[in-house]
């Protein structure tokens, strides 16, 4: 590698570090006030690490799990996070492989509705949708994985209908010369081989879905179900005071198991995206 090379890497890796700082330091501000007392929370005091005086330690924590329901409403978003993105995973797969294996004048138009519906912004229809998720009985949480399914197709069969069109359809072929019906090739053949899209729309949807507030919240009754992030805009106490300490506390927790399983499975993202790339 030349010199010119070396100081052009050089370059963009201070580039993408400083970059990565900023990003970074916001969700490092919220830890650091989660760590502190009520008292020492303020516009003045957000980026000072907590010193002897003012270091709650858990205090926060323990109040944001046991105060405000943090509990049930962390096992309802694991609910919701898991029944919509299995629904995604199976259903559009197979809608994918249906398309491009078919590839008539209806599948055409059926793609391109579902690649059309990933530029429709949600605050176009968010009103409409609460008033049908009422009327279709939508507005609970064994329920609202459909509505996740609807709106999340858009990107799943994309990404699904690129990677199926790299795979040769000889296997399936053969299959089906062994006896397979079209349920049994999809389900022992096809779906293995699209493990690679399969993670990666699995950890896409999984980071929209768990911090999504906006759509529970219209959908869903907010007083008897919560989501987590719903439950952060409840840390308020009389006349809109709000409960810093523990808001922050709660964000951490919130935040804290999606940049894991993110940090975990990001390598599978750049995978699964350029195996869907390789034709069409």
């Amino acid at each position: 590698m030349s010199k010119k090379e070396k100081s052009i890497d050089l370059f963009f890796t201070v580039i993408m570090t400083a970059v990565s700082v900023i990003y970074v330091y916001p969700i490092f501000a919220i830890f650091i006030n989660s760590l502190k007392k009520e008292s020492a929370i303020g516009t003045n005091t957000v980026f000072k690490m907590p010193d002897t005086q003012t270091f709650a330690g858990l205090a926060n924590y323990s109040d944001a799990v046991s105060a405000k329901g943090f509990i049930p409403a962390f096992l309802l978003s694991v609910f919701i996070t898991v029944t919509s993105v299995a629904a995604l995973l199976v259903f559009c797969s197979m809608c994918a492989w249906y398309i491009v294996r078919v590839n008539n004048r209806l599948t055409k138009l059926i793609y391109g509705l579902f690649v059309f519906s990933m530029i429709v912004p949600f605050q176009l229809v968010m009103f409409s949708l609460s008033q049908t998720a009422d009327r279709l009985f939508l507005n609970s949480p064994w329920t609202i994985w459909l509505v996740y399914l609807g709106f999340g197709a858009g990107l799943a069969v994309f990404m699904f209908a690129g990677f199926i069109r790299s795979v040769p359809i000889d296997v399936e072929e053969a299959a089906v010369i062994d006896g397979c019906s079209p349920i049994q090739t999809y389900f022992l053949v096809v779906f293995p081989m699209l493990k690679p899209t399969l993670i990666s729309v699995g950890i896409l949807q999984t980071m929209w879905i768990w911090n999504d507030y906006l759509l529970p919240t219209l959908v869903l009754d907010i007083k008897k179900y919560k989501t987590v992030p719903m439950l952060i805009q409840y840390f308020r106490g009389s006349y809109g005071s709000v409960q810093m300490g523990p808001m922050m506390a709660c964000i951490m927790l919130t935040v804290l198991p999606a940049a894991v399983f993110y940090l975990v499975l990001q390598k599978y993202i750049v995978k699964g995206i350029a195996a869907g790339a390789v034709k069409g």
